[in-house]
């Protein structure tokens, strides 16, 4: 049996490991230096980026959103009252993590959740979930055709 005896735990590192590392963090510090003093433009702010293009509305709908005991998440116009779509546990994950995430700016900023969020669609066929007392907005196509899709339907009156 070979036994080996170390006298000291030896831990070592590469040297070109380290290196690696180290240049990757000099270049993230260099251009985020770089985006704050202005050496590249910051990403596009879609609010602005509409205003710049001259983007309209093409469709508006005021929705309300309701967490019932059971789970169910149910969608309301909030003209009508009508009942839009319904969520039961288990389904519409997308529509339950972008309003919650509104939502949690009104509790933030201690508001209530009688005034409605307003889904419009931008003639760019762009679509935009936004809290009016918040300023807080969700562009709904960042996260793919079929969660847009969810969203979109809403505005053509059909259900889920």
């Amino acid at each position: 049996m070979i036994v080996r005896e170390y006298e000291e735990d030896e831990i070592t590192v590469h040297r070109f490991p380290l290196l690696l590392m180290g240049g990757l963090i000099a270049i993230t510090l260099a251009l985020t230096s770089a985006v704050s003093f202005g050496f590249f433009e910051r990403q596009a702010i879609p609010s602005e980026a509409r205003a710049a293009s001259g983007a309209t509305a093409t469709a508006t709908r005021s929705l309300l959103f309701f967490d019932e005991r059971d789970g169910t998440v149910r969608v309301e116009d909030a003209a009508s009252r009508e009942e839009i779509a319904r969520f039961g546990p288990g389904t519409g994950g997308f529509v339950r993590t972008t309003v919650r995430s509104l939502v949690y700016q009104r509790r933030v900023n201690g508001i209530g959740r009688s005034v409605p969020f307003e889904l419009i669609e931008w003639d760019n066929n762009m679509l935009t979930l936004r809290d009016t007392t918040t300023g807080e907005s969700v562009e709904l196509g960042s996260f793919g055709k079929g969660n847009r899709t969810t969203f979109a339907n809403f505005l053509e009156n059909r259900s889920n």
